[in-house]
């Protein structure tokens, strides 16, 4: 049953203000002169990192070498409004496979768009994308630039989790017979499991996991619960972090803490909360647009254990939130001082954060506590 978080939410106003944290942490500038940067992922054997720009190209980063011109073979993008080239994950048996899984706005019919995903295999010499294959096309198409979601997430058991936005097609969240506003779950092949929530049901898509979210933009497994926790924006106030379960519905349009961007109520909305619907775990009442997030698990810097880090396009900054099992506790924000639109975060295999800024000139920053 979906319930007001009345903690949660007064918790999002005990917020340290950025500026005052600015001095915590210690920042170095890896690349900058980035395309509207998306997401990172990290090669094996500190050979590099991957990053999606949203205009269409994969590239890649290392330390000794800088950026390397784009790699070949990434599948087209509809590289509209929100859409394009969007999340980067390795496959979990990367070492033997080299797959490389992306997410991205397809187009369709009648200026249309959807999300797909699908992978390739990374060439030796780290320049091609080699054989890419589509396994999960986001349909209809209904998007004319809004809401594709697309992080990728895999999980201990080596299940692919998809989040996808109903591009910005509000009562589509919860119709079970399409594929917006949805988690989606598919094998390490692209396949529909057999013990997902609706399969064999006549009428509804067999790759949802969950569904009645509205745009998810980060998306990551708990390591400490073992579970999937997924953010979303609302519409003007509402963005939310969610415990995605499966066969639940988290409620949009039919329960949101936002309303509409003209003031005006969601027409669909019967309140904050609603039986049959799932509460989430943590709600922003003035909405940050939250984005990548990442829990830190590393042992390199312990101050900054038990933290999930959240990125913030609207209000510029990064969200620290200090988590206990599958609650928030306590909540700040640092990295304000730059005034950067922050996309995407990731813990590094050395313990360090990496951060994406979403800029004409986006930067790719390696972050540390200051001491």
């Amino acid at each position: 049953m979906r319930q007001t978080i009345t903690l949660m939410i007064a918790l999002t106003a005990l917020l340290l203000p950025a500026a005052a944290l600015a001095a915590r942490e210690r920042v170095e500038v890896l690349q900058n002169q980035l395309e509207h940067p998306w997401a990172l992922a990290f090669l094996p054997d500190d050979r590099g990192i991957l990053m999606t720009l949203r205009g269409g190209e994969l590239r890649l980063w290392q330390r000794d070498k800088g950026l390397a011109p784009a790699i070949s073979g990434v599948p087209q993008v509809w590289a509209n409004g929100q859409g394009g080239l969007l999340d980067v994950a390795l496959a979990p048996d990367f070492a033997q496979s080299r797959r490389v899984w992306l997410s991205y706005a397809e187009g369709g019919s009648d200026d249309k768009a959807g999300t797909a995903v699908g992978y390739g295999r990374l060439s030796e010499d780290l320049q091609r994308l080699e054989n890419f294959q589509v396994v999960f096309r986001q349909q209809p198409k209904l998007s004319t630039g809004n809401h594709f979601g697309g992080r990728l997430v895999f999980d201990g058991r080596g299940y692919l989790f998809i989040g996808l936005g109903e591009n910005n097609q509000r009562s589509t969240a919860q119709d079970l017979d399409k594929l917006q506003g949805k988690v989606v779950r598919l094998t390490a092949d692209g396949k529909v499991p057999d013990d997902n929530p609706f399969v064999g049901q006549a009428g509804v898509r067999p790759e949802i996991w969950s569904y009645g979210i509205r745009n998810p933009q980060g998306m990551a497994m708990n390591p400490w619960s073992d579970t999937l926790w997924l953010n979303e924006h609302g519409p003007r106030g509402g963005d939310e972090i969610n415990l995605v379960q499966k066969g639940k519905n988290y409620g949009w349009p039919l329960a949101t803490h936002g309303i509409n961007y003209s003031g005006l109520p969601i027409p669909e909305a019967k309140g904050k909360t609603l039986e049959g619907t799932e509460a989430p775990l943590f709600v922003w009442a003035k909405s940050p647009a939250v984005s990548g997030m990442a829990f830190y698990n590393a042992p390199t810097f312990p101050q900054w254990q038990h933290r999930l880090f959240i990125g913030a396009l609207k209000d510029t900054s990064l969200i620290v939130l200090k988590v206990d099992g599958n609650k928030v506790t306590e909540q700040e924000r640092i990295l304000g001082d730059r005034g950067k639109r922050i996309r995407d975060v990731r813990v590094g295999p050395d313990g360090y954060l990496y951060v994406l800024t979403d800029e004409s000139n986006g930067e790719l920053l390696k972050v540390s506590p200051a001491s």
